[in-house]
């Protein structure tokens, strides 16, 4: 156990847990740094043949961790391992998995997108609400997914942090297939296996002529800029300090 993450391997898949169920899985830059390093270093590593992303509880992720984010917006602090965790997905040369239980919120979902095989339990609820937090989109999603579900969809997700449920998320590009709640870490993990019995040089050859990592390593970067403006911003300190009032913010008095 490593900074609420959790690294197994094991039959050539190498398997992150998200495991801080007691704050929703919220993700903090020390965990950001723990899936960062290990991604990274699997480019290298000859018995890993497949990555599989996963929680624990009943949720997959509540997004990054609202304190940290409201620190920096109150001047203080910084968040120095979300930009390298987030190029790391977009760069893995291994096959990415995930299996995503109950809310994805923020990068839960952004996350999705950069992943090759996506597995969703019945439960599951995709949302990117980020400018309900006075921020923009991250992880190249403002590219990725409307080019994935279409503009229109894409923006009231953004725009009203609108969910997606599991059947919809399928029929709409975002995943591969619903299973029952108890079926999801199992199916999941079989897809991971299979993965890694094939021919690994032919599977990352592959992926790398499915994906064009330039120009959205080169989106991620602008995201990035534009993030770190907003969280300054006094709509943010009233997002962030709404949140933690548990109280509707009031972004009336802002232009």
């Amino acid at each position: 156990m490593t900074d609420h993450i959790q690294i197994e391997k094991s039959n050539g898949v190498l398997t992150l847990v998200m495991n801080r169920p007691d704050k929703k899985n919220a993700l903090t830059d020390a965990m950001y740094k723990s899936l960062a390093d290990a991604i990274e270093n699997a480019n290298d590593d000859s018995d890993v043949r497949a990555i599989l992303l996963r929680s624990e509880g009943d949720l997959f992720t509540s997004g990054n961790d609202i304190g940290e984010f409201a620190a920096v917006a109150a001047g203080g602090g910084g968040l120095h391992n979300v930009a390298r965790f987030i190029r790391a997905i977009a760069t893995a040369a291994k096959p990415l998995i995930a299996a995503v239980q109950g809310r994805a919120v923020g990068i839960g979902t952004t996350m999705l997108l950069h992943c090759d095989h996506v597995v969703l339990a019945e439960d599951a609820q995709l949302t990117t609400p980020f400018v309900s937090l006075a921020l923009v989109p991250e992880a190249a999603s403002s590219l990725l997914l409307p080019q994935r579900i279409g503009h229109v969809r894409a923006f009231s997700m953004f725009a009203l942090g609108e969910a997606v449920g599991a059947h919809d998320a399928v029929a709409w590009g975002l995943a591969n297939k619903v299973v029952p709640n108890e079926e999801l870490q199992e199916t999941a993990r079989n897809f991971a296996e299979r993965l890694a019995r094939q021919p690994l040089g032919a599977l990352v050859a592959t992926k790398k002529l499915m994906r064009a990592t330039g120009p959205i390593t080169a989106h991620m970067d602008t995201e990035s800029k534009l993030f770190g403006e907003r969280l300054s911003t006094g709509e943010a300190r009233e997002a962030f300090t709404a949140f933690a009032e548990r109280r509707a913010p009031d972004f009336s008095g802002f232009a």
